[in-house]
């Protein structure tokens, strides 16, 4: 399923500059393809480049494993929310690694902007995981997504939480107004420029799991704010699904009205985020009288 959500997104885009725009499966066609070419490796390359796809690929498929799409995770245990965000950080590093490991300052520039704003969003997705075990009382996914702690939007501060989430979701996923995902131009870009010598088999890895990174970012904010209710899985993960999919026609509704911000606007663009989140966690603090 995550293929076809970067699809939804770009229909939405193509309908508001009043073009027709590609198959919302297209980034299913391309993965086809990839897989059906072979790959090039630079001289300059190590068997780190050969090994990042895998390792980025593994470590978004563990982390939405410990996620509770459709009712109990797959995998689930005590404190595993930690695990689950320093997995993320875990396939930044093979991202970042693989790229300078080509010897290219294009890439070198995309590492570089890659890990600094990285360290800004790392921070706020903290801050968020802290407001949600507080309001749960659980350090575990399974119990702070579990249909017994009720609807968090009653929570006043959920609104501002998932407020900060959807900015850091923009930003890990290079969506605009942080990143142009469109774009081809390496002074511009983030993502895109750091998997330039990727190819074949290799690259189509590295877009799918930036497409199930999305989804799990996703997932994580639409169930932060309208959690599953039930246990019956042939409900939720459809229920789920169609949220995911609203969501991504807001971002598709964003990406389409506002402008790329400059590169030196980024990092207070996420100091914001930041300091929307740790407002939300101190007014929790404050509703349940530990401040």
């Amino acid at each position: 399923m995550p293929p076809l959500f970067p699809g939804i997104i770009n229909r939405v885009k193509s309908f508001f500059a009043g073009r027709r725009g590609p198959s919302i499966f297209q980034l299913y066609f391309d993965i086809i393809k990839l897989l059906r070419k072979g790959e090039v490796y630079s001289r300059s390359t190590s068997l780190v480049f050969r090994v990042a796809p895998f390792a980025v690929f593994g470590a978004v498929l563990v982390a939405g494993n410990l996620l509770p799409l459709a009712g109990a995770s797959p995998v689930s245990f005590y404190g595993d929310v930690v695990l689950f965000v320093y997995l993320f950080a875990f396939a930044r590093f093979f991202i970042v690694v693989s790229s300078l490991d080509t010897a290219s300052s294009f890439e070198g520039m995309g590492a570089s902007r890659e890990t600094a704003f990285g360290a800004f969003a790392e921070l706020t997705v903290f801050v968020a995981v802290m407001t949600l075990a507080v309001i749960t009382r659980a350090i575990s996914l399974s119990e702070i997504f579990g249909s017994n702690h009720g609807r968090f939007i009653a929570e006043p501060s959920m609104v501002i939480l998932f407020l900060a989430f959807f900015f850091i979701l923009l930003t890990e996923n290079s969506r605009m107004p942080v990143d142009d995902p469109n774009t081809h131009l390496e002074l511009t870009m983030i993502h895109e420029v750091m998997i330039l010598d990727h190819s074949g088999p290799d690259l189509a890895i590295m877009l799918y799991s930036s497409s199930i990174k999305m989804f799990i970012y996703m997932a994580f904010a639409v169930m932060m704010i309208f959690p599953n209710i039930g246990n019956d899985s042939l409900f939720l993960l459809p229920m789920l699904l169609l949220k995911i999919a609203v969501l991504s026609v807001v971002i598709g509704i964003v990406e389409s009205v506002t402008a790329r911000i400059r590169l030196i606007r980024i990092p207070q663009f996420l100091i914001a985020s930041f300091v929307l989140s740790a407002f939300a966690f101190l007014t929790v603090l404050f509703m349940r009288g530990a401040l």
